[in-house]
């Protein structure tokens, strides 16, 4: 099945993955492109129509990135977000400059005033908040353009050109800081587009197995499995696709929390697959003895990975597909064109050159974070592994600060489950994103059963976020922490004292090593 397109074209800004979640909720599928993608390729997309993302540049600066005019000519609709507004007025007789200081530049949160005319604010209130983030103006509209929204300091906040279905917004509807922004994104979608909303993850579910079963036909396939959202969930696709052609090796490497490898493993109990449990705990703690190092922590458990997923596959025999959990935020991070690269991904850590395959399967490469978990849940796995906090690849050893012993993540195992316990008894787990405990590798003096104490303190550290490039620590409620501080000096043995983390990123990171 085809489904309706959107193309977000990317000039480099910091929200374009956003907008591209924004679109999908929306029922609308939508890749992003960069800028110098070649009209070509978009017209052969077929979209029903294209937003231009922000970017930190002036438009009218030679070297900043450019619209090719062609684009204008393809007959789809455009929505252009505050450098791609500019864009818009650039390229079709406009006139763009640098605002004066006293006027017209914006930052940050701007009553703003709209004309509901406009099929954009159409059935929206006629006065609401908008997140501004721009310091050039346009000091001449195209013509055909009519004004639709304004501020105190800005007369042509928005502007459109309804006849061509032409739209331009000086502020930044995808982020939650703009009143009504989705309705504003899903009035462009549907109001100016015609979007019919054919993207769901039923849909998606189904035909991802049968391109599956296409690809494969009757060859052997392999998933190294971490127990993470998105290896779970691909393996989760492709055992409903290919049954027992499917091979999931689960790398236990004992630095999970409670329970946790057992959970994963009870979770794939019920597909036909040949799933290899390799529990290699007390190898990764021989190779983690005295190190105390983070980064140095990472590398090794990386390396080790891919040691004890060599010598499992090995039993196996000929592969001829290998799965990778790769979801579209990893490509995008990754680098899109002359886009800057915020982190390269690497899924599967690299892979062993003794494996012959065909083929690399990644059946979660257009997803975003929230689809991979309702695909997830359109497969029947279940809500605890769905729902599932991000967990580093490295595990707990990332949250055991100095040296890494059985004996420490033990303590620290006891201590995030009792942490992760309250929350969920308070009804607060759905009010944060990401919550744990760690074990620091400071003692300090305690008094317990009368009697003085030299031991361990344990942080908390829980943030709400949108997209983990942010975050604010969670203000979780006092008598919350007060059990869980309770419980965990009593329950837990070596431990004396409790501090909750109120640092938010930046400055801060969400883990700690």
């Amino acid at each position: 099945m085809e489904h309706q397109n959107i193309v977000v074209l990317d000039f480099g800004g910091q929200y374009n993955q956003l907008i591209a979640r924004r679109v999908r909720e929306c029922g609308v599928y939508c890749e992003v492109k960069p800028y110098t993608t070649p009209v070509d390729e978009i017209r052969a997309m077929n979209p029903i129509g294209m937003i231009f993302t922000g970017g930190p540049n002036s438009v009218y600066d030679p070297a900043a990135p450019q619209a090719d005019p062609e684009l204008f000519q393809l007959g789809v609709p455009v929505l252009g977000i505050c450098y791609g507004c500019q864009l818009l007025a650039h390229n079709l007789g406009g006139r763009v400059i640098a605002a004066a200081e006293d006027t017209a530049r914006e930052y940050g949160k701007t009553e703003t005033f709209f004309d509901t005319s406009c099929k954009l604010f159409k059935g929206l209130p006629e006065t609401g908040v908008s997140w501004m983030s721009h310091g050039d103006y346009m000091e001449k509209v195209p013509e055909g353009f009519r004004l639709y929204a304004h501020s105190a300091a800005c007369p042509n906040v928005a502007i459109a050109d309804e006849e061509r279905g032409f739209y331009g917004v000086q502020f930044h509807p995808e982020v939650n800081h703009t009143e009504h922004g989705s309705d504003m994104i899903r009035n462009f979608l549907y109001q100016v587009c015609g979007a019919k909303g054919d993207w769901t993850m039923g849909d998606y579910k189904k035909n991802a197995i049968r391109q599956i079963r296409e690809k494969v036909g009757g060859g052997k396939v392999l998933l190294a499995l971490s127990g993470g959202v998105d290896s779970s969930v691909a393996a989760a696709l492709l055992a409903e696709a290919v049954g027992k052609q499917l091979t999931c090796v689960f790398v236990d490497h004992g630095l999970m929390r409670l329970n946790e490898g057992d959970e994963v493993e009870a979770a794939f109990a019920k597909w036909d697959i040949q799933f290899i449990r390799a529990n290699a705990g007390e190898r990764f703690l021989n190779q983690l003895a005295g190190v105390t190092e983070p980064e140095q922590k990472r590398k090794i458990i990386g390396e080790e990975f891919i040691r004890v997923f060599e010598a499992e596959a090995k039993k196996i025999g000929q592969v001829d597909y290998l799965v990778q959990g790769t979801i579209y935020p990893d490509v995008i991070e990754s680098g899109l064109g002359s886009a800057a690269v915020i982190k390269s991904h690497h899924n599967v850590g690299g892979l062993p050159d003794y494996v012959d395959f065909k083929e690399i399967i990644e059946p979660l490469r257009m997803l975003f974070k929230d689809e991979v978990r309702q695909l997830g849940r359109e497969l029947g796995l279940p809500e605890y592994l769905v729902s599932r906090q991000p967990f580093p690849g490295p595990g707990l050893a990332i949250r055991c600060l100095g040296e890494v012993t059985g004996d420490k993540l033990d303590l620290l195992r006891q201590a995030d489950f009792i942490f992760r316990d309250e929350i969920a008894k308070a009804g607060l787990e759905h009010t944060m994103d990401q919550y744990f405990a760690v074990l620091t590798n400071m003692r300090s003096v305690g008094v317990q059963g009368d009697g003085r104490t030299y031991d361990y303190t344990v942080v908390l550290r829980s943030v709400t976020t949108s997209d983990f490039m942010t975050a604010d620590w969670t203000r979780i409620p006092y008598d919350v922490l007060d059990r869980v501080s309770v419980r965990i000096v009593n329950e837990v043995p070596h431990v004396n004292r409790i501090a909750y983390d109120i640092t938010s990123k930046p400055p801060a990171t969400v883990e700690f090593e």
